[in-house]
């Protein structure tokens, strides 16, 4: 669920792959690096929420 100005709390992100889908925290963080780079998505500076965002370059 959104918190404030559409801000995802970071650990709703890290869950679902860290525990359902067994992936290790570097793979994680590939992925998060890897969206943030393509423009996907915004981490907050706290590093504690990220945001989605529109366009980016898709693959």
């Amino acid at each position: 669920m959104p918190v404030q100005d559409g801000r995802i709390h970071i650990e709703k992100i890290n869950a679902p792959f860290l525990h359902t889908l067994k992936a290790s925290g570097e793979e994680v963080g590939a992925g998060l690096k890897f969206a943030i780079e393509r423009g996907w998505l915004q981490l907050h500076e706290s590093g504690t929420y990220v945001r989605l965002r529109s366009g980016g370059d898709m693959i």
